[in-house]
């Protein structure tokens, strides 16, 4: 049995694929904030490497679920962030596609036939502009870590009725 959370945040992607990291960063920040800035009880950060299956489990239940992924666009603006929300369990395509083989549209359209979408889902999606080996984010993406960190924390205030 899975626990219920309130909130879910997820960081989708790898770490050590430089800009495929940022969904990992942004959580992390949010972590380190949440002692200045305590999230509603009932919200739970996590990072996932984006597998549908493992999505779905960390949303399941929620009211509200953030995922913060990187995406290639073509052409592309590292650091460019689209934020798309689930409209009638269908989240429209982004300009921009995940840098997973499988894509977050595809676990969105496994859990909704299974029953398993949360109450509310939000997409933020940061074009990168480096997804070799390696650690650390391009300037680019970087520079979008702390407005990125604000917009998830607004979304929990709004999610939380606060």
């Amino acid at each position: 049995m899975r626990t219920r959370t309130g909130i879910a945040v997820i960081g989708v992607g790898n770490e050590f694929r430089r800009d495929d990291g940022v969904g990992w960063a942004v959580v992390a920040r949010l972590k380190e904030r949440a002692g200045d800035h305590a999230p509603p009880a009932g919200t739970v950060f996590a990072t996932c490497d984006g597998d549908p299956g493992r999505l779905i489990g960390l949303w399941e239940g929620a009211g509200l679920a953030v995922v913060v992924d990187a995406a290639h666009a073509h052409p592309g603006t590292p650091g460019r962030v689209h934020r798309l929300e689930l409209d009638a369990g269908h989240i429209a395509p982004p300009s921009a596609t995940s840098s997973h083989g499988l894509g977050l549209g595809e676990a969105v359209e496994l859990a909704r036939v299974l029953g398993l979408l949360p109450e509310r889902l939000v997409v933020y999606a940061v074009e990168g502009a480096d997804s070799d080996f390696g650690t650390g984010l391009s300037a680019a993406v970087a520079a979008a870590v702390e407005p990125l960190v604000a917009a998830v924390e607004d979304e929990i205030t709004a999610g939380s009725g606060s």
